[in-house]
């Protein structure tokens, strides 16, 4: 009888058989898959899968996070692909679970990438890689909340897109790590993904804008930018995978936040 796992939208797939033909088509799950030692088992990538930055050379494109070649991923044969909710599109997961076990993950918190990591160890048979970052992550994250401890709260909004100008709001991981540095995310009442306007930014109370490196590449010129409309936050770039991948990253994401405020003094 075939052993089956719940997915992180609660769905039935049936455990991969060995030896593992993984395809990914979440960057920050195709880190964490070679931070579990499963790199030889994966054989299609997106083309955002960026780290380790070999990687899109030993191993097959089957596309981006929202669009992908069905002919690429038959030929490569896998017997599980792992998406991600907000990542990839609902079509695509519909369209690939016909044929494939397809793993969604959706994650909106640290507690959501703990459950995760449990998932790829019970999937994948890694229990000591995935023992080990997990133990990591959290050793990380009490040193730092005992930093951030008695540091006073700093009203935020966190630019993720222009035209039209986007900002993380509530239910993502990236607001859900802005609380965790003491930052009060001004949109975390909104949807996901708010748009603001250029009126918006005139009026913002924000203390400090931050301007994300991804999705949409921020540059000093954006600072200029927003600084015309509004001189009163303090407004700097960040590394966007810090604030919004998840897994292997969140392992040094929180010495690079102990070292952003610590900077924030400074500017």
């Amino acid at each position: 009888m075939a052993t089956t796992i719940k997915d992180q939208l609660s769905r039935t797939i049936v455990l991969p058989s060995w030896p593992f033909r993984i395809i990914s088509l979440v960057p920050s799950e195709t880190e964490l898959l070679v931070d579990l030692g499963l790199e030889e088992y994966i054989v299609g990538v997106t083309k955002f899968c960026v780290h380790p930055n070999h990687l899109r050379k030993n191993k097959e494109i089957v596309g981006g996070t929202k669009n992908i070649s069905l002919e690429k991923i038959k030929a490569l044969k896998p017997n599980i692909i792992l998406c991600n909710k907000e990542e990839n599109t609902k079509d695509i997961v519909f369209t690939l679970e016909k044929e494939y076990e397809v793993h969604v993950s959706d994650i909106k918190n640290i507690t959501n990438v703990f459950h995760l990591i449990e998932q790829y160890q019970n999937l994948f048979n890694c229990k000591e890689k995935a023992s080990k970052i997990t133990t990591n992550i959290k050793s990380e994250l009490e040193g730092f909340q005992k930093f951030i401890k008695n540091k006073p709260k700093v009203s935020v909004l966190y630019f993720i897109w222009k035209n039209p100008w986007m900002l993380a709001g509530k239910d993502t991981f990236i607001n859900s790590l802005l609380t965790i540095n003491n930052f009060t995310n001004l949109r975390n009442t909104q949807e996901r993904y708010p748009t603001i306007t250029s009126e918006d930014i005139k009026q913002t109370t924000a203390q400090l804008i931050l301007l994300s490196s991804e999705p949409f590449p921020f540059s000093d010129k954006h600072i200029s930018e927003i600084k015309k409309l509004n001189n009163s936050p303090k407004v700097i770039l960040v590394d966007g995978e810090y604030f919004s991948w998840y897994g292997f990253r969140l392992q040094a994401a929180f010495t690079y936040f102990k070292e952003l405020h610590l900077n924030l003094n400074t500017i």
